[in-house]
């Protein structure tokens, strides 16, 4: 059987908001398969389903770009190792810089993006000589372009969420939308995106909790639908309640302005990166070095 280690436990606890003895049970019962755990832990005890850009686990910032006309815009992840250094001014001037080239040279991947012209040398010259500075690893992840006919709008919660959105309708339907997605981080536009395997393993962990209900099969079959449509509402854009009216969807708000959602981007830093446990007394003589530079 494998080995049930304290991290596994932590993960599971931030997945499922359950208790470290129940976490724990669960990966023993399940020879310390995570994705089996969760469900398990999802049958007995009701755990809420995992929201896949819901973990932040490393560093850095969004850099966020809008042109004048608000016809082009773009969104950059740059990473470093430590919060600390997410604040530094160099760092999210760096940030920023990048999402301005990104939106008006349109480079093919982060490869091209480096190769572009910064301030008098590359930006991949620039990059080593700020982790010459600052005393850390930095690092371009990834980036987002939209250039549109329709309208855009744009959305930074702090520096940790950054959405993008192309539309048709009102400005500030655009901006309703933006900070909903940066708020609820849905998975998919609607129900026709989510793929069939997902559906499947939700249905089957709700069969599995209605049948250890006690309830009869036909009141366990409406459950398991009701349970099912919910999921789905909450995962999905359109089907998803409006922050500002919770009384209705993002599709019946859109519907009503007489607007339309033509695409959307979100970046949340760290989102499937695993962080590696650190040491504290390191980490603050890092700090201390970024602070005296």
């Amino acid at each position: 059987m494998a080995e049930v280690t304290a991290a596994m436990v932590k993960e599971l606890r931030e997945i499922t908001g359950l208790g470290m003895m129940e976490c724990k049970k669960a990966l023993v019962e399940t020879s310390g398969d995570l994705k089996s755990a969760e469900d398990l832990l999802r049958v007995k005890s009701g755990a809420k389903a995992n929201k896949a850009a819901g973990r932040v686990a490393a560093e850095g910032v969004i850099g966020a770009y809008l042109s004048d006309d608000g016809k082009c815009a773009a969104l950059v992840e740059v990473n470093c190792e430590t919060d600390f250094v997410a604040k530094n001014a160099d760092f999210l001037g760096f940030a920023s810089a990048l999402a301005q080239l990104v939106a008006k040279h349109n480079p093919a991947d982060v490869a091209a993006l480096s190769a572009l012209g910064l301030e008098g040398g590359t930006v991949e010259a620039k990059r080593q000589a700020l982790v010459q500075k600052i005393g850390e690893n930095l690092s371009i992840r990834r980036f987002h372009r939209v250039q549109t006919a329709a309208k855009l709008a744009q959305y930074l919660h702090g520096v940790k969420i950054g959405v993008l959105v192309e539309f048709d309708g009102e400005d500030e339907v655009g901006k309703d939308l933006a900070m909903h997605i940066a708020f609820a981080k849905p998975q998919f536009l609607s129900r026709d995106e989510v793929a069939p395997e997902v559906i499947a393993r939700e249905r089957d962990v709700l069969v599995a909790r209605a049948q250890e209900s006690g309830k009869p099969a036909n009141i366990a079959e409406k459950m398991v639908e009701g349970g099912l449509n919910k999921f789905l509402g909450d995962i999905t854009l359109l089907g998803q309640a409006f922050i500002k009216d919770d009384k209705v969807t993002v599709q019946k708000m859109l519907a009503a302005k007489h607007a339309k959602l033509l695409s959307y981007k979100f970046f949340v830093v760290g989102e499937g990166i695993e962080k590696k446990s650190g040491d504290f007394a390191a980490e603050v003589a890092a700090q201390a070095k970024a602070a005296a530079g």
